[in-house]
């Protein structure tokens, strides 16, 4: 499969997780629903058009990630009340990612003649750092900076013992020796969004992190990208 890594990072981040309405919780990392977003942006595409690519790139696209800084959250309170009343002035908080940093991978699964074209015009626009809208970490007071790594391929999927700074699933066997210290997350993420820019809930999965570029041993399945590195693909 093609494929390429890039780095996006920004001041703040949030990326809401939907059973948390009323005071926003965020995901600890860019989901792939939130990327599927990111590229729409990058290519200046409108809600409109967002509406048939979020099925189609949810499917045709595969993703990875590595939490390259600490996660840290912050609470912020935002007033929030009705223009002619000044009513309900009760305060909102939301949780806010504070220096958020990711190493991302995006495969390409399946080449159909539309997922390529996007897929050929982000890599470009990333090479050239070219951006049609601006593209926002979750909300658009969180600007993205984006960085482009390498363009290569990843190989067939495998299934064996592997070392691994990326996000893995809860069904991968983790082996931590006890001289290993470092915080290790869990998150339950979509994968998916439909034409109604809605996440399914079916569609959610269970997965572990090791935070701040760490690396794990593990057994399960993998794809290996051109420069050796090993990771599990979503």
């Amino acid at each position: 499969m093609r494929g390429l890594i890039l780095i996006i990072e920004g001041n703040y981040a949030h990326f809401r997780k939907p059973e948390t309405n009323n005071n926003p919780l965020s995901h600890d990392f860019i989901t792939k629903t939130a990327l599927i977003g990111l590229i729409g942006a990058v290519l200046g595409k409108e809600r409109d058009e967002m509406r048939f690519l979020f099925p189609r790139l949810s499917e045709d696209l595969l993703y990875g990630v590595k939490v390259l800084n600490p996660v840290k959250k912050e609470s912020w309170g935002f007033t929030m009340h009705k223009v002619k009343t000044l009513s309900d002035m009760a305060p909102k908080y939301m949780e806010l990612l504070k220096l958020p940093k990711f190493q991302v991978a995006i495969a390409l699964y399946n080449s159909c003649e539309c997922t390529k074209n996007l897929f050929n015009k982000f890599i470009k626009s990333l090479k050239n750092s070219e951006s049609k809208y601006t593209p926002v970490l979750g909300l658009h007071n969180c600007p993205a900076k984006l960085t482009f790594l390498s363009e290569g391929r990843f190989s067939d999927e495998k299934n064996d013992n592997f070392k691994t700074k990326y996000v893995i699933s809860t069904k991968h066997e983790i082996n931590i020796k006890e001289t290993e210290k470092f915080r290790i997350g869990f998150e339950r993420i979509p994968t998916f969004q439909n034409d109604d820019f809605w996440n399914p809930p079916d569609k959610y999965i269970n997965v572990i992190y090791p935070s701040e570029n760490n690396e794990i041993t593990v057994r399960g399945k993998y794809y290996e990208y051109s420069d050796g590195d090993k990771l599990w693909l979503i």
